[in-house]
């Protein structure tokens, strides 16, 4: 265990900068991924049917390989980030647009009534009663979204994203454990902190709905 502390505090500053990249990856990724989720709720709420559809294409979407994805984006956009936070967003369409039309559809249709009885508009409506009641289970899908992105996002390293992935396949391509088990263990920690911080995000907000 020594050994890997030692190595860790030897190339400190390496670690760091994959570190600081590999969140700034995740964050930009997160908020396209949910300004895009946004947008495609609002399109296909209104038809269960449509929703249906969109959900089935976007899980088929899902289970393709990033690397495949990764590979027929290349062509278009090349290597780097670009490509990487297209597959990304793309991913992060299902687990985000999923959790937010079943949190939605999970409201009262009676509350929604009474509200619009009270002379609330759609968007009224949809911002002061309907996301509020679905909060708990968009939230659910946030921290899916946010973990599989910290995931895909080291494999993304293969198309020169950077991140933590770039120590990863580097220690795999030279055989030096030090940079696998270190660069293992700060991926792990950031998806552990990621959850952790979102799911008091989470507490925070209910309790403050809930009042």
């Amino acid at each position: 265990m020594g050994d890997f502390v030692a190595y860790w505090a030897s190339h400190q500053d390496k670690f760091m900068a994959a570190l600081g990249e590999h969140l700034v990856i995740v964050g930009v990724v997160l908020a396209w991924s949910l300004a895009v989720a946004a947008l495609v709720t609002l399109a296909i709420r209104r038809s269960r049917r449509v929703e249906g559809a969109v959900l089935q294409v976007l899980g088929a979407l899902y289970s393709v390989p990033s690397l495949a994805l990764f590979s027929l984006l290349i062509p278009l956009t090349g290597l780097g980030l670009t490509s990487a936070t297209i597959v990304m967003v793309a991913y992060n369409q299902f687990l985000l647009v999923r959790n937010i039309v079943e949190g939605l559809n999970g409201v009262d249709p009676g509350v929604v009534e009474a509200a619009t009885g009270m002379g609330m508009s759609p968007m009224q409506v949809l911002l002061r009663v309907e996301l509020p009641l679905a909060f708990p289970v968009i939230m659910a899908g946030i921290r899916l979204a946010a973990i599989s992105t910290i995931g895909i996002a080291t494999i993304a390293a293969t198309i020169n994203a950077g991140g933590l992935g770039t120590i990863l396949f580097s220690g795999l391509r030279t055989m030096n454990v030090y940079k696998i088990v270190d660069g293992t263990v700060l991926c792990a920690a950031v998806a552990l902190v990621a959850d952790v911080v979102l799911k008091g995000i989470e507490k925070l907000v209910t309790k403050r709905i809930s009042r």
